[in-house]
């Protein structure tokens, strides 16, 4: 637990903090080592760490198949999702106060999990995720019930181009009055990509407006592809 708080803390935050402000998203390279990757996938087949098996063809999610983990969590994944949210937090305020929502998040994760508690949303979030040749993701958010944090992430544990093809993550923004726009991304293994849940602030001529944004993953060509997904709220079921 000890190297992967330092390898984020270590991280440019400045930086993540401005490109999120930016763009909505920002990737980060190398916070995963490949046997970390190489583990998590492996536990992809052990029944005892996962509370829920969901087949994506089964509610027309897209094609493939992922799993929610259930308390208590790794202590890896436990730290990624306590470290970055101590330093996304204050990002999310700042978008809540220049749209003008009455909204205010905590600065630790744990005070976070006691208001998705009392509002009745206390299953884990976390999942992993796994496509093989014509895999994919539809566009959607993850919201899970009332109570919600607007950035979320995403840890990528395959490497392109030498374990998959295709299966680009790919982030879309509905701008008000125009056509809507597609980011297509293709992290390498080990890195993490966060990127807002619902929607982030853009600054226009009259000040900030809303931009909507879904997520979701192109088809996979050949081989197979592997992520996990770190929601920092809570779930009603």
């Amino acid at each position: 637990m000890k190297n992967i708080i330092e390898r984020l803390e270590a991280k440019d935050w400045s930086g993540i903090t401005e490109t999120l402000h930016d763009k909505g998203y920002c990737v980060a390279e190398n916070v995963l080592s490949a046997e970390e990757c190489k583990q998590l996938i492996n536990n992809y087949a052990s029944p005892d760490l996962y509370r829920k098996t969901i087949s994506m063809e089964r509610y027309r999610f897209g094609s493939g198949e992922y799993k929610y983990f259930k308390y208590p969590l790794s202590s890896l994944i436990t730290a990624m999702r306590q470290t970055v949210y101590s330093h996304i937090a204050p990002v999310a305020n700042k978008w809540m106060e220049v749209l003008h929502i009455n909204t205010t998040f905590p600065a630790t994760h744990e005070e976070l999990l006691l208001q998705c508690k009392a509002a009745g949303q206390d299953k884990p979030t976390v999942l992993i995720l796994k496509y093989g040749a014509g895999g994919f993701n539809t566009l959607h958010q993850d919201l899970y019930g009332d109570i919600y944090f607007p950035m979320q992430m995403v840890l990528f544990l395959n490497e392109p181009g030498e374990d998959y093809t295709g299966g680009e993550f790919v982030l879309t923004e509905q701008i008000p009055r125009a056509q809507s726009k597609a980011n297509v991304l293709q992290p390498k293994r080990g890195s993490m990509l966060i990127f807002t849940t619902n929607f982030r602030p853009v600054k226009g001529a009259k000040g900030y407006y809303r931009v909507n944004m879904k997520h979701g993953v192109s088809p996979v060509h050949n081989g197979n592809r592997h992520t996990l997904g770190i929601i920092f709220h809570d779930a009603l079921s």
